[in-house]
């Protein structure tokens, strides 16, 4: 093959057009690109949640809410999951772990490590499923539950807690029965009746209730679920205020129009009848608990404290009901977790409503 030589003016120039067109190429490559990549839009708590239901796809692993920015992180495996979160107004952030995986080592634990006093749900801000166990799991059970987590790789991670995961019963306001006290959690309707929800540990234990110690019966059990879930719901027998508002126990109330699914990052409060009134963060959802007396599945974890009595007591986000207070560990002088039962799932498995 011949090769015809440029004679070297021409070269020059032309190396300088070559020069030149790359130049403009790249201006306009970094014009485009910074052009097309959208901003994160500022998000209140709710629509941050809506948004996250409407992008729970194949492509995404997950997502929390970022208080400060006030906007949605949605965890992606792929280039085109990204592009969609993006378009729809979330930060896509890329993940090791797909969601597939992350609910296969769920599976996993499930079926192999499923330990009264563990606990586990998925962590999105590290992409992890993240196991607890308490100072009761020890010898043999806790060599199986690190046998089984250290099989899983990094898709895991244990961490031990000093305190110990059992339902808060002692057992909103003090509800009373013969054996236990608990909280008030939502006051609902259902077919035209009121009815109030609290935890499903506290509805096996009491079937008629008073709003004070050895004091008349207001209300009785209808129909109560635990373990597997956590809630139960209880009608109103006497003549009883019924109004749809939490105590917040300074003298005043907070009003309640709705339920609402809880978003990762979420600020919160919960109101019960020990401790009153404590607020902190959404840390995980759909967390399972393997409580002594039996696991419970489908749950808010959450970095709030709560002590015995608490049960069943209301997880509120402004006017929106969120979660029934199930149990955790810690107290409220040291700090503590505290997991809930979902308000919405309450409402679907008793066709009531909140009011």
């Amino acid at each position: 093959m011949k090769h015809r030589r440029i004679p070297q003016r021409r070269a020059v120039l032309a190396g300088a057009g070559a020069l030149a067109l790359a130049a403009t190429a790249t201006l306009t490559l970094n014009s485009a690109n910074a052009a097309t990549v959208p901003q994160p839009a500022k998000l209140s708590p709710a629509a941050a949640t809506t948004l996250a239901s409407q992008l729970n796809s194949a492509g995404t692993a997950g997502s929390y809410y970022d208080a400060q920015a006030k906007k949605l992180v949605v965890n992606v495996v792929d280039d085109a999951a990204a592009t969609s979160v993006r378009a729809q107004g979330a930060e896509a952030r890329m993940v090791k772990h797909s969601m597939a995986q992350l609910d296969s080592a769920r599976r996993t634990l499930k079926a192999d490590a499923t330990l009264p006093g563990t606990a586990w749900g998925v962590d999105p801000r590290s992409n992890k499923v993240v196991v607890t166990a308490d100072r009761t799991v020890k010898g043999e059970s806790l060599a199986k539950l690190t046998e089984v987590t250290k099989g899983l790789g990094d898709k895991v991670t244990l961490r031990r807690t000093q305190g110990e995961l059992k339902p808060l019963v002692a057992g909103g306001d003090a509800i009373w029965g013969s054996s236990a006290r608990c909280s008030l959690g939502f006051n609902v309707v259902k077919g035209g009746q009121p009815y109030f929800l609290t935890a499903g540990h506290c509805g096996n234990a009491v079937k008629s209730w008073s709003d004070q110690q050895g004091g008349q019966e207001i209300a009785t059990t209808e129909d109560s679920t635990f373990p597997g879930n956590d809630f139960s719901i209880v009608k109103y027998t006497g003549d009883t205020d019924h109004p749809s508002e939490v105590d917040l126990y300074n003298g005043s109330a907070q009003k309640i129009t709705k339920a609402a699914d809880a978003t990762v990052g979420e600020k919160v409060q919960r109101s019960g009848s020990t401790t009153q009134v404590h607020d902190g963060t959404v840390k995980a959802l759909d967390a399972t608990v393997n409580y002594q007396e039996g696991t419970v599945e489908g749950l808010i974890q959450t970095d709030v404290c709560a002590e015995p009595g608490d049960s069943g007591g209301a997880l509120f986000d402004g006017e929106s009901a969120l979660g029934l207070t199930s149990g955790g560990s810690g107290d409220c002088s040291q700090g503590g977790e505290t997991f809930f039962q979902p308000v919405p799932a309450a409402l679907q498995k008793y066709g009531a409503e909140i009011g």
